[in-house]
């Protein structure tokens, strides 16, 4: 399967004539061998341009690759305009497959009975087609109230073929991760990994839903900030894992700037609220969409000056835990305060980069790369420049790619894509910069201690008349803690007077044993002395005889 999807991946590419997009002279002459040896594959689309082929050939390899192209299309900073526009196409202008063939699958979900019941007028000509799945339009008969809806099912055989891309990206992450030099620092096993548990829950329409939900009551709790958001209603009681119903919304495309400014839509004002939108979710509520690009995105523009944000298509959201949100939130205002020194120490902190880290280089480094940016409109800003030096610097000081931001990052990515598009010359920085200080001080002021008493008081109030007892079994477990501790001592206390004892027998008899060697050792040299003196006693006798 991964042997063959490759080929298949490469033989798009070369019957596409994307490889035009290397220059000739960039390739080395093996390249140019093993292309001339694959003579079979040739261009077959000369009458398009480059860039509609790129967007075809995305476009017939399936959803994965579809999903990078709609990332790409934010970025227009990175990208020629023919580029961009051919892979805006792709954020909800897929081509479509039968809508009768979709029909079915929703009756085989839902049921025929229950579909006759309570569905009507449905229309089998897509309202949108994506990457993963396609989106009906059709009326449910509710309590004799009748709901516009919309219904979205996912592409047959869909999970087959995600599964083959994934299998293909792991072949090379494995190859990136042995063979380049950057491979450790950038972790691409575990970023792939990563990526594979999101779109393989995105297949799961029942976790669609529930995310969608979750997010409408985030905001729909009766704040006047939360209606900077609306999420669409599901009616979760006909949802399965292939087939999602939800209410019909009407806006107008984020990216349908044309139609936005005819409409007098205050964007200044649009584009603050959209990073108002993502912040709060980070930060506040730790649950925050990850896949706003501008075919998930609309605005209703009913009040031009009111403009709400519209998000739908929930599959992919992510979260971050405490830990995650404070560092990321002192690392943004250290940024916005120009703080490079507390950046580069929270890194090293972090553990993201090595301990023995030079703060001071590191601190230089990011100062070299984020100071030209800030007191710039975005539209002055280039990004795409930032993130190589971003990267040349994360090498340099052997920084290791972090999966669990992976989302989180490419959500940035989105956000400072429409940004760009919606008001160029939004300050996005001190957009930002008021909120992330607020809640900074939110979690670690007096404000947070007091939310954290008043948080914690029902269960004071709970275990309150309890406390006695639990005073007592404490005083009860220290005592009985101080007799074992005072039996563990004495025991020890014998032992070692045990082990005492042992050492002195040991060196009484040690001494016995030597003063014996030594008495003996003086009996034969006593003896030995007797008999010598004997000897010569005799001799001198013989001799004075002679």
């Amino acid at each position: 399967m991964r042997i063959s999807r490759l080929y298949n991946i490469i033989k798009t590419f070369l019957q596409y004539g994307l490889d035009e997009l290397i220059p000739k002279k960039s390739q080395p002459w093996y390249a140019k061998i093993i292309r001339l040896s694959l003579f079979w594959l040739r261009n077959q689309h000369k009458d398009k341009s480059l860039a509609q082929r790129y967007r075809l050939a995305i476009e017939s390899l399936g959803p994965v690759f579809i999903k990078f192209g709609q990332m790409l299309s934010t970025r227009r900073d990175l990208l020629p305009p023919d580029f961009a526009d051919e892979l805006a196409l792709l954020q909800d202008k897929v081509t479509p497959y039968c809508g009768e063939q979709a029909e079915q699958l929703i009756k085989q979900a839902i049921g025929e009975e229950a579909f006759a019941q309570y569905f009507s007028h449905f229309d089998s000509t897509p309202l949108a087609s994506a990457s993963i799945a396609q989106v009906h339009t059709a009326t449910l008969t509710l309590a004799q109230q009748h709901h516009e809806i919309v219904i979205k099912v996912l592409r047959p055989n869909i999970e087959e073929i995600i599964l083959a891309d994934i299998e293909v990206m792991t072949l090379f992450a494995n190859i990136v991760a042995r063979w380049l030099p950057d491979g450790k620092r950038l972790r691409p096993k575990e970023v792939v990994e990563e990526y594979r548990k999101t779109i393989i829950d995105e297949l799961d329409l029942n976790r669609e839903a529930a995310n969608a939900i979750q997010l409408h009551r985030n905001f729909d709790q009766g704040r006047a900030q939360d209606k900077i958001l609306y999420v669409p209603k599901i009616y979760s009681e006909f949802c399965h894992k292939n087939v999602l119903v939800m209410e019909r919304i009407y806006g107008i495309g984020v990216g349908e700037i044309d139609e936005l400014h005819a409409r007098g839509v205050n964007m200044k004002l649009l584009a603050e609220r959209g990073v108002e939108v993502f912040f709060t979710q980070v930060f506040r509520d730790s649950f925050f969409h990850a896949d706003m690009h501008p075919g998930n995105v609309f605005v209703d523009a009913t009040n031009p000056d009111d403009p709400t944000w519209i998000a739908i298509d929930c599959g992919i959201v992510g979260t971050l835990n405490q830990e995650d949100k404070r560092y990321l939130a002192e690392n943004f205002v250290a940024f916005f305060n120009r703080d490079y020194r507390k950046v580069a120490q929270l890194h090293v902190d972090s553990g993201w980069v090595p301990q023995n880290t030079s703060v001071d280089e590191f601190e230089f480094a990011i100062r070299t790369v984020c100071e030209p940016i800030f007191n710039k409109p975005l539209a002055e800003i280039s990004f795409g420049q930032v993130l190589v030096n971003l990267f040349n610097t994360a090498r340099r000081f052997n920084m290791e790619v972090q999966p669990q931001l992976v989302l989180l990052q490419k959500t940035l990515l989105y956000i400072e894509g429409l940004g760009r598009q919606l008001y160029p010359q939004l300050d996005l920085w001190q957009t930002a910069k008021p909120f992330l200080e607020n809640w900074v001080k939110e979690q670690m002021g007096i404000k947070a201690v007091l939310g954290k008493i008043k948080e914690n008081i029902p269960f004071w109030h709970e275990k309150l008349p309890e406390m006695p007892d639990l005073i007592y079994d404490y005083l009860q477990s220290g005592k009985r803690y101080h007799q074992q501790q005072l039996t563990l001592l004495e025991q020890q206390q014998a032992q070692i007077r045990q082990q005492h004892k042992k050492h002195i027998i040991g060196l009484f008899t040690v001494g016995l044993l030597i003063s014996a060697v030594l008495l003996l050792a003086q009996e034969r040299i006593i003896l030995s002395g007797i008999s010598g003196t004997l000897s010569l006693c005799c001799a001198f006798y013989a001799l004075r005889r002679d």
